[in-house]
């Protein structure tokens, strides 16, 4: 029980400053490029998750998709009305 290996990987500095990047990114999705930052930041999310950060790096990919869906859906209502 003791020699049991986890295969889960340890939360490095790198996995957190990807997500933290990630959810500033989401941010930026929102407020400026949805497609350029959004892109950035769900990488960044993805990144951030794999090297650790799990709960948090898959909420930051999260929101980054949210991100992109919301902006342009506001974008497409602001030029079509």
């Amino acid at each position: 029980m003791a020699n049991m290996h986890s295969t889960a990987r340890p939360r490095t500095n790198a996995a957190r400053i990807c997500t933290i990047l990630a959810f500033v990114f989401a941010v930026l999705a929102l407020l400026l490029s949805p497609l350029i930052f959004g892109v950035i930041g769900l990488v960044l999310g993805i990144v951030g998750a794999v090297l650790g950060d799990k709960p948090l790096g898959w909420y930051a990919a999260a929101a980054n998709v949210a991100a992109i869906i919301l902006s342009l859906l506001i974008v497409s209502a602001i030029i079509n009305n």
